[in-house]
Order: C-alpha cells, then sequence, then structure tokens
C-alpha cells in the first residue's frame, strides 16, 4: 500500500486497482498522443472509439457471450434500469416474476408498478429480514423475465447459485458483483450493473440484453430510455460518460491481464471472504449478519456487542488506515465490501486490526 493511501471497504463508489489509478494518472493530460486529456476528447474520436470498442471486446470475451448478446453503456446507473426493463420488456398482458431480497429489488419492484406493469412478486425473505436467499421458487412459465438481485449491498447476502426459472430469461441487477465469478449466460436475457462498485467509477451502466428481449423494445417510449437507441448506435446516441467507459475499459484490461479472467478472480474473491468469515465464525465477538449459506463474497456485514463499539471500531479503524466499514444507513452495524480490486493484503490488514480491537475491548 502507498504511504499516502488506506485500505478502502466503500460500498460504492468503490476502490479501483491501483495499477489502473496509475495508468490513468499516467495518460490523464495527454491520452493515447492526443494532446489531450481522455475527459476532453471527442467522443466521435477514434481515440474514443478505440476505448469504447475495446470495452465491448473485453465484456464479451470475459463473459463468453455471443452474438445475440449487446454491450450497452447507460447513464442513470442500476436505478434507472428499474424502470427501464419493464418499460421495454412488457408490453400489453404481458407479466414477469420478481424475487426480494431487499433494498434494491424493493425499489425494482416498486418502479415496475409505477408503470402498472403486471408483476408477480414469487419470493421475499423480507420476513426473515432479507438476511438469506429463497429457495424452492416456483417461478411462472408464461413470464417474460424473471427479475432478481444477485447480490445486496446492504444485507450482504447473494445468489451462490442462479436460480432454476423453467427457460425463462433471468433479468439481474448485478451491480455489486459483476465479473467477480463465471456465469452460465445461457439463464440470462438482460443484466444491468452500475459500475460505482466493481468495475469502474460512478457515471456509467452497463447493460448486457440478449436479441429476443431487445427486439420487446416499443417504438411508442422515450427515445432515450429504448435499449435500441443504445443498440443502433454503439452506446453514442447522445455524448456517452466518456471517462467511465474508459476507466472501466481499464479494469476489465486488468481483470483479463494481470488477474488472469474470472476463474482466478472467482478464486481470490473466495480467498479474501474465506479469511474474514472464518475470523469472524470462531470469535464470538463479531458477528455476521447473513445466513451462512446466503453470504456474499463482495459485502460482509456484521456487528458487535453494541452501538458504541461499533462507532469505535469504525472511528480506530480510519485511523489505522482502513476506510469505510460503517454499515448502510438503514441498518447500521459494519460492513467490509470486498470487492475484485480490494487486496487480500486489505482483507488480512482488516483481520488483523480486528483481532487487535477484539483483544482490548472484548
Amino acid at each position: 500500500m502507498k504511504a499516502d493511501r488506506i485500505y478502502n471497504f466503500n460500498a460504492g463508489p468503490a476502490a479501483l486497482p491501483l495499477p489502473v489509478l496509475e495508468e490513468i494518472q499516467e495518460s490523464f493530460l495527454n491520452f493515447a498522443g492526443a494532446g489531450m486529456s481522455v475527459t476532453e476528447i471527442s467522443h466521435r474520436s477514434k481515440w474514443f472509439d478505440d476505448v469504447i470498442n475495446d470495452a465491448v471486446a473485453r465484456v464479451k470475451r470475459i463473459l463468453k457471450l455471443d452474438d445475440r448478446f449487446h454491450v450497452l453503456f447507460l447513464q442513470g446507473g442500476a436505478s434507472m434500469q428499474f424502470c427501464m426493463v419493464p418499460m421495454n420488456l412488457l408490453g400489453a398482458g404481458d407479466s414477469a416474476d420478481y424475487v426480494n431480497t431487499g433494498t434494491w429489488s424493493t425499489k425494482a419492484i416498486k418502479e415496475a408498478k409505477i408503470q402498472g406493469k403486471s408483476i408477480n412478486m414469487v419470493a421475499s425473505t423480507e420476513d426473515r429480514n432479507f438476511s438469506c436467499i429463497p429457495q424452492a421458487i416456483s417461478f411462472s412459465a408464461d413470464a417474460v423475465y424473471a427479475h432478481i438481485t444477485s447480490n445486496n449491498t446492504i444485507k450482504g447476502t447473494h445468489w451462490a447459485h442462479f436460480p432454476e426459472t423453467g427457460g425463462v430469461p433471468i433479468v439481474s441487477d448485478m451491480s455489486s458483483d459483476i465479473f467477480s465469478r463465471s456465469l452460465d449466460i445461457e439463464k440470462f436475457g438482460l443484466i444491468y450493473a452500475g459500475a460505482q462498485k466493481n468495475m469502474g467509477p460512478a457515471g456509467v451502466c452497463l447493460v448486457i440484453i440478449r436479441d429476443d428481449l431487445l427486439a420487446r423494445t416499443p417504438g411508442d417510449i422515450p427515445t432515450m430510455l429504448r435499449y435500441t437507441t443504445y443498440a443502433e448506435k454503439n452506446s453514442m446516441y447522445n455524448t456517452p460518460p466518456c471517462f467511465a467507459i474508459y476507466t472501466v475499459q481499464l479494469v476489465l484490461k486488468w481483470l483479463e491481464e494481470t488477474i488472469g479472467g474470472l476463474d482466478k478472480m472467482a478464486e481470490l474473491n473466495r480467498k479474501k471472504a474465506g479469511l474474514l468469515y472464518d475470523y469472524m465464525d470462531q470469535s464470538g465477538f463479531y458477528r455476521g449478519t447473513a445466513e451462512k449459506e446466503s453470504r456474499s463474497l463482495m459485502n460482509v456485514t456484521f456487528r458487535l456487542p453494541s452501538e458504541d463499539l461499533e462507532k469505535t471500531f469504525v472511528a480506530e479503524a480510519i485511523k489505522n488506515g482502513l476506510g469505510g466499514l460503517k454499515g448502510h444507513r438503514s441498518v447500521g452495524g459494519c460492513r467490509a465490501s470486498i470487492y475484485n480490486p480490494t487486496p487480500l493484503a486489505a482483507v488480512e490488514a482488516l483481520v488483523d486490526f480486528m483481532k487487535a480491537f477484539e483483544r482490548k475491548h472484548g
């Protein structure tokens, strides 16, 4: 770790790989010999064409997408997708299944209902305080899609195995665990992910949509809310968030060329999360809030014996170079977000601090 940087456990905007930040720093004033910053070049220039085309190619290569899938870069974050998905995919007489596993699922359901769409909430873990992922779900055979949130940043849960939907395409909000593991892409019709958690800075949302779902886009919704608008113009119908896309491109390059792809990334993510969960399980001082079989590998949520101790923990952690450990404002407690860019050394440093804090206050 560089002397003037801390270990960053923020949930989003979150940590970026240090080599990516260094490459941005190096080329910020003169990008690719343009004599201009990457924040100054035209989105209609060859320089930016190279950026966005490489980003698209890397997404397709990393996730093993075939020609049925379109890679789009949109604005509005994942929250915009809560309304765009049903607006584009559900026509008159259509319905979709939704699984409610927490805050973001709840918001997605709300945005679909605002439009008067037919929504079936086929499963929810609200009665268990969203501490787990539901099992044995009965999906509707005639649903246009089945919507899930693959990772719950607030409650610290994730889908260890994606559900069997009987052939109904899954639409998934993967904002906080995109590119953290391999996917059986045949299950998915649409994936969306705000960049600011696991693949870049705030300002751009990645959307991956399959041909058959893209074809459902109606012509009577606003132009900027149609998926076809972006698919037909390589995400450049209007000025896209160029710098955010550039950073995503560099993160994907780091994932491919430095880490070695999704299998290597998944192995590292399991090791990081295992180190933290194993210590908490034997501690007795720290209590994980998610049920074991549903624990997230990206967001580790936990409580201490009292709220006062939690405040002290967060304050002392910052003094020890460990930032972003305060839990979400809606639930309190503590949270360590250990996304792809978070190095193993950061988790090791956190566990060492937790041990010392327990010795002092336990």
